[in-house]
């Protein structure tokens, strides 16, 4: 069996796994485009096929008490199985076209 090479997603830093995989919504080695915002979050659920959950945490400012409160944001992202990703991973997820009802996130890399 030959090998594939894995194509560029378009953003520096972020390099191309050595594993591959036949999945159609790998930005690597699939026609998925990577488009749109990055968040960088910890993978925390990681059960689904090929679909995992990203939380991000961020500062939001209280205007009324004029001080900042942690917030957080779950995200459903799909992870493409040539990445080597477990629960608790610092993760880079782009945004994509719409795989299913509730991904639009593709999970890029390691962080």
């Amino acid at each position: 069996m030959s090998q594939i090479k894995p194509k560029s997603v378009g953003i520096p830093g972020i390099t191309p796994p050595s594993k591959e995989c036949d999945d159609m919504d790998c930005p690597y080695h699939g026609s998925l485009r990577v488009r749109g915002i990055l968040i960088e979050g910890t993978l925390v659920k990681n059960r689904a096929n090929k679909m995992g959950v990203v939380e991000r945490t961020y500062l939001f400012y209280d205007h009324k008490y004029k001080r900042y409160e942690r917030r957080s944001s779950r995200i459903h992202a799909h992870v493409p199985p040539c990445l080597d990703i477990k629960e608790g991973d610092r993760v880079l997820i782009g945004e994509t076209k719409p795989i299913s009802k509730s991904v639009s996130f593709v999970v890029l890399g390691k962080r």
